[in-house]
């Protein structure tokens, strides 16, 4: 699949109800090795910015986990590896930041209104309409598809 192909399959899991980083994860699964009820209960926890806090935007966590999961370091003392995947993650979060003015999710849905407290919203018509979560689950796809040549 190319970045347009990931980007628009990682879209439609977020459509069908996943969480913005469940979504991007599951888009993957053929890259990363995981299985699709690991992909999703990994990523489970980082919808909404990290448990509905709005702080790493789910889509922007889950491009760094699939970063990591193809070509992240194992060695505990491989400097150089360490160092190269995270000026990888930096470069991925800049590519994102530079189409979306930021990876955090408060800052990225400042513009509309957001349900007050931690409770997931009910996903409706209405629910997507006003969201641009859609949008940024796509341009992360799209991103890490690039970095990584899927």
């Amino acid at each position: 699949m190319n970045p347009n192909e990931k980007s628009m399959l990682a879209r439609n899991y977020f459509e069908q109800g996943y969480n913005c980083a469940q979504s991007v994860l599951l888009a993957f699964c053929e890259e990363t090795g995981l299985a699709p009820d690991q992909a999703a209960r990994l990523a489970s926890t980082f919808g909404g910015g990290m448990g509905r806090m709005r702080e790493v935007c789910g889509a922007v966590s889950a491009m760094f986990m699939i970063e990591g999961l193809v070509g992240g370091y194992v060695d505990p003392k491989a400097k150089e590896e360490k160092s190269a995947v995270y000026a990888r993650v930096r470069d991925l979060a800049a590519r994102f930041r530079e189409k979306n003015h930021s990876i955090i999710c408060r800052e990225l849905l400042l513009d509309i209104e957001t349900t007050p407290g931690y409770e997931p919203e009910e996903r409706t018509d209405g629910y997507y309409e006003r969201r641009p979560c859609g949008c940024y689950v796509a341009d992360a796809a799209a991103l890490i598809a690039e970095a990584i040549g899927a």
